[in-house]
């Protein structure tokens, strides 16, 4: 439990810079996005697993929960507005006779 709940807690920033470092890719970083968004989701199941079955820091657990469900939040938002920029470009690129990569 404990190296799951640490591998997907730093998972979250390293997706988001590979996928940045990747957005000029078609799906790029999309991908790392919504990859982002399931680890952050999985670090909200491993805490609720450690305040709720084996009680340990429940008050951190809580201040944790809160933390990461802002950050997926943020993270769904993000993925809304590079939907809404990537369509925005898809278009430009469409009357310009450009392709997006």
């Amino acid at each position: 439990m404990n190296s799951q709940l640490s591998r997907s807690s730093k998972a979250i920033p390293r997706l988001i810079a590979e996928g940045f470092a990747k957005k000029h890719q078609r799906s790029g970083f999309q991908k790392y996005i919504d990859d982002a968004m399931a680890e952050c989701n999985e670090t909200i199941v491993s805490l609720e697993h450690v305040k709720d079955i084996y009680r340990i820091e429940v008050d951190l657990c809580n201040e944790l929960l809160n933390t990461y469900d802002i950050s997926a939040r943020q993270l769904y938002r993000l993925a809304q507005a590079w939907n809404k920029f990537k369509g925005r470009r898809q278009m430009t690129n469409d009357h310009t006779g450009c392709e997006d990569r």
